[in-house]
């Protein structure tokens, strides 16, 4: 594996390793209470339980690191760009998921290097505890997150977590942070995805009044409709048009 490649990877991991525990441990350590084992005269946790914790946090870290990326926003809108074309299972899922996976990597690299070099290496390097770690490897997330989430929501979640609103929004906690981001880009996916919408449904209009005009009552007008739709979105390069600007999106802000 390539010395660029190894690192991006490790740092995606301890991304995911840092998520889970600060959704739980913004004001303690979500381990608190259990119980410790005492080595070199350090605090550690038994093997037993860092199995079970490290089993546990692999569990949700997919849902975490799609939760937390442009993975969502992506995946949103390349859906209903499917359904606008209406070739139902065409492309598959997986063809779907690969592209925004990818996709994801290309915009999130950059994020997971400046965390990788800020939180991880000084906790690997010994130079820092894994609470300073997390604090130091989290601040360019929480600067991430805070470009994209819509003052509404982050009040909305201010308010059910009963908290008071920072001074600035650099100390906005992930417990707020993160839900918020999730229905801004849900929003945005959503909005994204009418005006897709509306071209494709301006065609099937068209069809449908033509149809009836001429009396193919029994005709489905989507059938007709269909090939149109994916004629015109392939006359227009719809897929390098969708893919450029879902990417420029996110540099924009």
């Amino acid at each position: 594996m390539s010395r660029r490649v190894r690192p991006l990877w490790m740092a995606t991991a301890a991304v995911g390793l840092w998520l889970v525990p600060s959704l739980l441990a913004q004001n303690q350590s979500p381990l608190a209470g259990v119980s410790l084992i005492q080595s070199k005269g350090a605090a550690s946790l038994s093997v037993p339980m860092q199995i079970i914790v490290m089993l546990t946090l692999l569990t949700v870290l997919p849902a975490v690191i799609m939760s937390v990326t442009p993975f969502l926003r992506i995946t949103v809108v390349l859906h209903f760009l499917r359904q606008a074309l209406g070739t139902q299972g065409t492309p598959s899922n997986q063809v779907l998921i690969g592209l925004a996976m990818f996709l994801t990597v290309v915009l999130v690299e950059p994020l997971a290097m400046e965390m990788y070099h800020k939180g991880w290496e000084p906790f690997d390097s010994g130079q820092e505890t894994w609470q300073q770690a997390f604090q130091d490897g989290t601040k360019p997330l929480k600067t991430y997150l805070v470009r994209y989430v819509r003052e509404k929501d982050v009040k909305l979640f201010l308010e059910v977590a009963h908290a008071e609103a920072p001074k600035q929004p650099a100390d906005l906690s992930l417990t707020v942070l993160v839900p918020a981001y999730v229905l801004s880009e849900l929003k945005t996916g959503f909005q994204i995805g009418v005006i897709l919408y509306l071209p494709f449904l301006v065609i099937d209009l068209v069809v449908a009044s033509v149809t009836l005009s001429i009396g193919m009552v029994q005709l489905p007008p989507v059938m007709l409709s269909a090939p149109f739709k994916i004629l015109l979105f392939v006359l227009v390069d719809g897929w390098n048009l969708v893919v450029g600007s879902l990417v420029r999106s996110f540099y924009q802000i």
